[in-house]
């Protein structure tokens, strides 16, 4: 029988590939660790981020010299503050198994096996969670989708008072009535053939006109809507002779912005007028933070006490948040050509 020290050195070996495999396997994340949408805390009890929302004091004109200068200022922060999300998910395996599968190699590809079963449920989750708010096992973990949630992020609605009135990260954002924390938004009144171009550039433009850092990073659609997007581009593709390219995966890409398809978009759809057919992300503005230790942290294998099972546990704990939503905005009903 296999050794607990040795299940917990093949776990730890194979753990930072699986994760690197993680990433790779969904738009979000895959991007945000690339594009520096990933943040590391080492512990608080909530995770707290100051928001800039007023003019911390006044202008002065001189014509003189000699005018009072006005020294009356206002406290520019306030904090948005996110509760933590934690969960873990076990890797099991019994002596029943390990009985009628002798030896240590055969073992270890079961633990093997085990823990990428394990990984790639839980980024089926987390993909589905951040960007539909829909998973019913991490409802901890917040979410891009406003229609799904009160506090999610992106709602289809005008960035005013009465058209987004969510609440991210304790702030409401119609109290609150600053143009950073309201998403932008562009719903297609037609079809996207006839519309989605026009509002991916009004998008981009108002989303990237208030960016306090950096521009539009990535672009999350739909498979519909990706299709749609290549097909309003296929009269503007231009071919070149096939020896000069270089064997490499060939990126859509727009105004210098990645986009990608996400099998878990639409997001709402069949509602009607609030399907969302694309994210426009700035990370920037939206981050998913990762708590130091619990970033995929996995024990090392124990007996379970009654059992005559051992088991790992991997644990996570993190949460997606919002430093500026008016960098980022959503394209509605994108879906129909």
């Amino acid at each position: 029988m296999a050794s607990n020290d040795l299940l917990s050195s093949t776990l730890f070996s194979i753990r930072d590939s699986e994760v690197d495999e993680l990433f790779k396997k969904t738009a979000f994340l895959d991007y945000a660790k690339k594009l520096g949408g990933l943040e590391t805390e080492d512990g608080g009890i909530k995770i707290q981020r100051p928001l800039s929302v007023v003019d911390h004091s006044s202008i002065t004109s001189l014509a003189t010299g000699y005018e009072p200068v006005s020294l009356a200022v206002s406290d520019v922060l306030r904090p948005a503050i996110y509760e933590w999300a934690d969960f873990v998910a076990p890797i099991v395996i019994t002596q029943k198994e390990e009985m009628e599968n002798s030896g240590d190699k055969a073992i270890v590809k079961i633990v093997e096996a085990r823990m990428k079963s394990v990984m790639g449920m839980l980024r089926r989750e987390i993909n589905k969670q951040i960007l539909a708010g829909n998973s019913t096992v991490l409802t901890g973990l917040n979410t891009l989708n406003g229609e799904a949630s009160a506090t999610g992020f992106f709602e289809n609605g005008a960035p005013t008072p009465a058209g987004q009135t969510n609440t991210v990260g304790g702030l409401a954002k119609n109290t609150l009535n600053v143009r950073g924390w309201y998403n932008q938004r562009f719903t297609c009144p037609t079809n996207f053939s006839t519309d989605g171009l026009a509002g991916m550039a009004e998008l981009y433009a108002k989303s990237n006109s208030i960016a306090p850092m950096g521009e539009t990073k990535l672009i999350i659609a739909s498979e519909a809507g990706f299709v749609n997007y290549k097909r309003a581009l296929q009269a503007s593709e231009r071919y070149i002779d096939e020896k000069t390219l270089d064997g490499g995966r060939m990126s859509l890409a727009y105004a210098g912005a990645s986009l990608e398809q996400e099998i878990d978009m639409p997001i709402n759809a069949g509602v009607g007028t609030d399907e969302y057919s694309m994210y426009f992300l700035n990370f920037d503005g939206i981050k998913l933070v990762m708590h130091s230790q619990g970033d995929f942290a996995l024990s090392p294998f124990e007996h379970i006490s009654g059992t005559t099972a051992r088991a790992a546990q991997l644990y996570w704990k993190g949460q997606l948040i919002a430093d500026h939503l008016g960098s980022c905005g959503v394209l509605v009903d994108g879906d129909t050509y």
